[in-house]
């Protein structure tokens, strides 16, 4: 699973997630992407699962890049533990996703292999997905 090597804070406040993103929301590396459509938070595992589901998909031709981290520790207390005594310790890690993230992008595969690919990812994902193409220089969306 992804997680950071080492961190400033051992644990975090939960933060906002309003707004879309400004920063990762165009393809830059592949041919095509996966772009969120609603705030949330994707867990190491889910973002692994999508990976695997895409990589077994195309069956070693193409590239798969993933643009999104979990770098947000989230802590849970213990069962049955009383309020008080403090926050909790770090149990997984997430990667905060606004709307018009692209998380994941594929290249070198044809667009149909792309799509289907993409379709089983987003099946792991908790967020609603859209499928992008690159856009071209002289082209405008």
């Amino acid at each position: 699973m992804l997680s950071p090597k080492r961190v400033k804070y051992r644990r975090v406040f939960r933060g906002r997630m309003t707004g879309t993103a400004t920063r990762g929301n165009t393809v830059t590396y592949g041919d095509y992407g996966l772009q969120a459509l609603e705030p949330a938070w994707i867990t190491a595992n889910q973002i692994e699962a999508a990976r695997i589901a895409m990589t077994r998909y195309i069956k070693r031709g193409g590239q798969v890049w993933i643009k999104i981290f979990p770098d947000k520790p989230v802590t849970q207390k213990p069962a049955e533990t009383r309020m008080g005594s403090g926050k909790g310790s770090p149990e997984y890690w997430v990667a905060v996703v606004k709307p018009a993230r692209v998380m994941f992008e594929i290249g070198g595969v044809s667009e149909d292999v792309a799509r289907e690919a993409m379709r089983l990812a987003a099946n792991k994902l908790p967020v609603k997905c859209k499928f992008i193409r690159k856009e071209s220089e002289g082209e405008s969306v």
